[in-house]
């Protein structure tokens, strides 16, 4: 067994295992689209490939990266370059620029919103993720779900590597502080924030809102326009306690789940055989709580995810799904979440 449970953490980190690809700069292509995501993290910016037993920064950084994706783009997918970088064929950085404060990245974010625009779409990646991972993903999310709202990625020390499960478990409390004042920077004056989280970020997301409330501000909760939550790996005990720590959730919310998700089925298995809340099937099993269930165990025969723990995002089916609740709300019919089948009960 214990054979067995080795092999089953290596299959998750495979992607770790080895030379990992990392984000890469070339020049613009006409044909390309291009996606500007600003960055807050901790994380070295010099080195965006793993940390896995290095000391985490302290500092927060904060940049804005353009991410050129290519016209032969596939949904769900990332076109990482094999050699040289192409932006006619590769993911690419076409521009970044860093930002000596996070005032200032705020400002170049206001200055280029659309007339209208008060929300700030912000991702938080999940375990085994490094800069480049979680860069690169959003961008494609960005790109696939036809986002148009400005989008800022939280990148959060994660190692970037399959041996770092605990680490990362720590990192997650190491970065609450920093994910808190990248939503009060994000948030202010009359600004909202939705809040997309995979994985492990799901954990971190909700550790923050937690944490605002215990403060007692409710004014930073009122500026949370909506979370998402994709194959959070988080504890349903422990999110039921969180919930009721936090008091009225920012609605929408939404829980993406996968009954076939292997990644959160081997994490309950070494935490105790107690299914994850990524793996529900059943609003039953958060009732209480104003939330909704999104299942998308039969939206993930397509797509480049093998452990099945990023469907809604790397599954053509699904993201379609999404795209669709995206755009209904859009055009103003309704919110995004309003039209989910698997609704909790009072």
């Amino acid at each position: 067994m214990r054979v067995t449970l080795v092999l089953a953490m290596l299959s998750i980190g495979l992607a770790g295992c080895g030379e990992r690809p990392v984000a890469r700069v070339a020049p613009p292509s006409p044909a390309a689209t291009e996606q500007l995501i600003y960055v807050a993290t901790q994380r070295n910016l010099r080195d965006p490939g793993n940390s896995f037993g290095q000391q985490r920064p302290t500092k927060l950084n904060h940049v804005g990266m353009t991410v050129s994706i290519p016209p032969g783009h596939k949904i769900g997918q990332i076109e990482w370059p094999d050699a040289t970088p192409d932006a006619n064929t590769d993911f690419v950085i076409t521009e970044s620029r860093h930002f000596a404060t996070g005032a200032a990245m705020r400002n170049d974010l206001l200055r280029r919103r659309k007339p209208g625009e008060n929300e700030t779409v912000l991702f938080v990646h999940g375990y085994n993720n490094t800069l480049s991972d979680a860069l690169y993903r959003f961008a494609q999310i960005k790109n696939d779900f036809g986002v148009t709202a400005p989008a800022a990625l939280y990148s959060w020390p994660s190692a970037g590597d399959p041996r770092g499960y605990a680490y990362d478990r720590d990192s997650v409390l190491f970065a609450r502080d920093d994910m808190e004042k990248t939503l009060r920077l994000l948030s202010e004056g009359n600004d909202k924030v939705f809040i997309l989280a995979h994985s492990m970020g799901a954990h971190l997301t909700m550790e923050v809102l937690r944490q605002a409330a215990l403060r007692g501000d409710r004014r930073l909760l009122s500026r949370i326009s909506g979370v998402a939550l994709m194959s959070p790996d988080i504890d349903p005990d422990l999110f039921r306690k969180q919930a009721e720590a936090i008091g009225p959730l920012p609605q929408p919310f939404v829980i993406f789940t996968s009954r076939e998700d292997r990644a959160l089925g081997l994490i309950s298995f070494i935490t105790g055989r107690k299914t994850r809340l990524g793996r529900l099937d059943s609003p039953e099993q958060v009732k209480g709580l104003d939330v909704s269930l999104l299942d998308f165990t039969e939206l993930g025969g397509e797509g480049s995810d093998p452990l099945k723990h990023s469907v809604a995002v790397t599954s053509p089916l699904a993201v379609g799904v999404v795209r669709g609740m995206i755009e209904h709300a859009n055009a103003g019919g309704g919110r995004f979440g309003d039209y989910m089948v698997l609704k909790a009960q009072p």
